[in-house]
């Protein structure tokens, strides 16, 4: 399957890699089993552009998109993620002077980040998306305006010094288009600096993640197309870096008069390298997790997954896990007794592994591994640990 590149509106997009049957969304709060069941699912068609390196999922449905209230993404609830956090606002409020100064958060979730930034360099700020919650965002900064929408160029009368996009731009299919708009919005505010984190494309090649892959991610961006995008659409770009142990992308970037780039193609070759051993080895990858558990279920030993996420979303559909695990472990209390969309496992807290006691553990995130492994032993949880 071939198309026009949504990232450069040059490239032809080659499909590599195909997943079926995927829930469409991997983080709503489902109910009942019932519900998590009949789940809508779609089909995964990425596609690789010869021109730019972008990464796009050719079968995307937007139509499917339900981002509201029963929306629950937050990773706020590990102690891991929110020294991260802390980290990441510290190290941009020093690099680009942020005290006293105007913060646009573009799909904020509950405003953890930008609560972060507004606190700790004396900000304000506005935080979009559509899936905030009143209850949850009222213990922020009082000097944080929160609106219940997706960010457009409707509200190109609000300007900031600092434009944040955080784990949202992965989700929009017209790349060039939404980045060109929020360019549009800016106009001639030349000193006001953007920043974007996403997912790191490269690392989900290089490690055949496979369970990295949601039907909601419809972009995928190595640092080459990322780059590209920005300089494409009139930015300068001041930084590309990764990390949260290589997980994360980030970009930092400023409008500039400059409104057309050349593509590294020496870098786009390299990707595309990455792409081919991917689509050669990704089929075993699903083979060897899929034997590896039968083994654990014919001994009669107990499994179970921790973080009900995306990654264990994509893991257990595509491994077809309905009946092989019966229970998905998370920290979140939101979403505790709810169901995992496709396959149905019941979502517990942690405390009920004391009595449950798993044989195996498969965690979804290794950088958790530490956290966890504390928490297993308050518990007096004994499991052998396996990580993705």
């Amino acid at each position: 399957m071939k198309g026009m590149c949504p990232n450069c509106l040059k490239g032809r997009l080659s499909t590599f890699y195909q997943a079926q049957e995927i829930p469409v969304h991997s983080v709503l709060l489902l109910v009942t089993e019932t519900e998590a069941l009949a789940l809508p699912k779609g089909a995964i068609n990425l596609g690789f552009c010869d021109h730019c390196g972008f990464i796009s999922n050719t079968t995307f449905d937007a139509r499917y998109n339900h981002y509201g209230d029963k929306y629950e993404a937050t990773q706020g609830y590990s102690p891991t993620f929110n020294e991260f956090h802390q980290q990441l606002a510290n190290q941009l409020i020093k690099t680009y002077n942020l005290y006293a100064k105007k913060i646009i958060e573009i799909g904020c979730g509950q405003g953890e980040f930008l609560d972060l930034l507004c606190r700790l360099g004396n900000n304000r700020g506005v935080g979009f998306d559509p899936v905030i919650n009143s209850e949850r965002t009222a213990d922020k900064s009082e000097n944080i305006k929160f609106i219940k929408d997706f960010y457009s160029v409707n509200y190109s009368n609000v300007q900031a010094d600092f434009i944040c996009c955080k784990m949202t731009l992965e989700h929009l299919p017209a790349t060039y288009q939404f980045l060109s708009e929020i360019r549009q919005a800016v106009d001639n505010q030349r000193n006001t600096v953007l920043f974007f984190q996403i997912p790191n494309t490269v690392r989900i090649l290089e490690d055949c993640a496979f369970w990295d892959i949601y039907y909601e991610h419809c972009s995928y961006f190595t640092a080459t197309s990322l780059n590209y995008l920005f300089q494409d659409t009139g930015y300068e770009v001041l930084e590309t870096w990764t990390a949260y142990n290589n997980q994360y992308l980030m970009i930092t970037a400023r409008p500039s008069l400059k409104t057309a780039s050349l593509v590294n193609q020496r870098s786009v070759q390299k990707t595309q390298k990455l792409v081919q051993a991917f689509k050669l080895k990704v089929n075993q990858a699903v083979a060897e997790w899929a034997s590896k558990i039968a083994q654990f279920k014919a001994a009669g030993q107990r499994i179970v997954l921790w973080g009900s996420g995306s990654k264990a979303v994509t893991f257990l559909n595509t491994l077809a896990l309905k009946d092989t695990i019966e229970y998905v472990v998370d920290i979140n209390p939101y979403r505790q007794g709810t169901y995992i969309a496709g396959t149905g496992q019941m979502i517990k807290r942690p405390a009920f592994l004391t009595d449950y006691q798993p044989h195996h553990i498969i965690i979804m995130n290794p950088i958790y591994k530490k956290e966890i492994q504390q928490d297993l032993s308050k518990l007096g949880v004994v499991a052998t640990l396996h990580c993705l």
